[in-house]
């Protein structure tokens, strides 16, 4: 039986000023934090007027969560294309550790994006939040999933173990040292993966 991960069913807006609003957003906010970007510098960096922003978006908040909803979209959009190349559970959770640490080791790097949101809306009812919490369950289900198809005995736990080891080495490799944590990010996939070998007597 393979492996499937939907594709989102939201698409990219197709109106180019539209998507031109929301890549700016995707940098942007990344970049300088949701909160330090206004409405007249997203308008300005996105060459639109604000006729044009309000109608496509009616406000900040509205973004925000086609942002939130974005950065989700490219996660799902990469793991379908990687399962569709490779459908071996092994692979791909060896090519989420390669992810992690490519990002950490990227030039712009500023930590987990989704961590970034959390920090900025700390209310648990925001939307942001509860975006967020969405997308960190489906990424531990993931890694569920192809624990339990590797045979790893704890599949649940092991995958909430790499979800944490994850969130540290973007934290830790931001505010840190980028080496030691993804090194150390390393060790806890290989540790995983060694237990679910053991188990399956591989």
């Amino acid at each position: 039986m393979s492996i499937e991960f939907p594709r989102p069913a939201a698409a990219l807006p197709t109106a180019p000023a539209k998507l031109r609003i929301l890549e700016t957003a995707n940098q942007l906010f990344y970049e300088d934090g949701i909160r330090n970007v206004g409405v007249d510098r997203l308008i300005s960096a996105s060459s639109v007027t604000k006729a044009t922003f309000y109608k496509h978006y009616g406000s900040k908040d509205r973004l925000i969560a086609e942002y939130i909803a974005h950065r989700h979209r490219r996660v799902a959009e990469w793991l379908a294309n990687v399962v569709e190349a490779d459908d071996d559970p092994a692979h791909i959770l060896r090519a989420l550790q390669e992810a992690i640490t490519s990002a950490v080791g990227s030039p712009g790097f500023r930590g987990c994006p989704f961590i970034n949101a959390a920090a900025e809306f700390p209310e648990p009812d925001h939307p942001v939040r509860r975006a967020v919490e969405s997308h960190r369950e489906w990424y531990v289900d993931v890694l569920e999933q192809l624990l339990r198809r590797m045979g790893h005995p704890m599949s649940g736990d092991a995958a909430d173990d790499l979800n944490l080891a994850r969130d540290g080495a973007m934290t830790g490799g931001y505010a840190g040292d980028p080496i030691a944590s993804t090194t150390a990010l390393n060790r806890a996939f290989d540790r995983v993966v060694a237990e679910a070998r053991v188990a399956v007597g591989v």
